[in-house]
């Protein structure tokens, strides 16, 4: 599946201020922190990554649907052969 435009992804109330994602580095005490308004001005992709694998299954099935979700910030993306269709998401 491939996702365009993941740049313009929205949150409601206060989100992007309280929702923080955290990752951890391997060492001791290396927790990593990260606000969603942050996260979406860097990365916005991965913001989207992450909320799609969190509803995939925890195995091997979920973790190859994962690799076949392809997402771009923008609105080019390089799968014109494969003929993508537009679909519309209510708002």
């Amino acid at each position: 599946m491939v996702v365009v435009n993941a740049s313009q992804l929205r949150f409601t109330g206060k989100k992007l201020r309280d929702k923080i994602y955290y990752r951890h580095t391997e060492y001791p005490g290396g927790i990593r922190t990260t606000t969603a308004g942050q996260m979406l001005e860097k990365r916005p992709e991965e913001v989207l990554r992450i909320a799609v694998e969190g509803m995939l299954p925890k195995t091997r099935l979920g973790h190859q649907m994962a690799t076949k979700l392809k997402i771009y910030a923008g609105a080019e993306h390089p799968h014109a052969a494969q003929q993508p269709l537009a679909l519309a998401v209510g708002e």
